[in-house]
């Protein structure tokens, strides 16, 4: 179970069932005084960690870790409310020798088989991804 408490103004502390705090707070100019990440932005933290640890589990079964690894996302919202993500593209990147063929079969899994966060918000979003390689 998940429990969120108010601490006052629109800041909120979620405390998960693994026994860790996620805080929310809103821009200034809705009551909030800008102190920690919006909602939004944790959904989208959220679909990156789920993606990011997929990719990394396979890869390192595969004994081809990458030197470093970072996922961008960029995104588009609706203009009227709820002001949902229409379209996510993670921009996954890839540091040091990994094999392309591998890193590739890597994301698929995770898109189309283990990330549920992505299979959620695939409901609602169109969820596109590219590969970058850098050395």
């Amino acid at each position: 179970m998940l429990t969120l408490n108010w601490n006052g103004k629109m800041k909120f502390t979620a405390h998960t069932e693994s026994n860790h705090e996620v805080v929310m707070d809103a821009y200034t100019d809705v009551g909030g005084e800008d102190s920690a990440a919006r909602p939004m932005e944790v959904l989208l933290a959220a679909l990156a960690g789920c993606t990011a640890m997929d990719v990394i589990s396979i890869l390192e079964k595969m004994k081809t870790m990458p030197r470093d690894f970072k996922i961008e996302i960029s995104y588009t919202k609706a203009k009227e409310h709820p002001k949902i993500y229409t379209d996510i593209h993670l921009k996954y990147i890839f540091y040091g020798n990994v094999p392309k063929e591998n890193a590739e079969k890597a994301v698929n899994l995770s898109q189309t088989k283990y990330c549920s966060a992505s299979a959620m918000l695939r409901k609602a979003a169109n969820i596109t991804y590219e590969l970058v390689f850098e050395s």
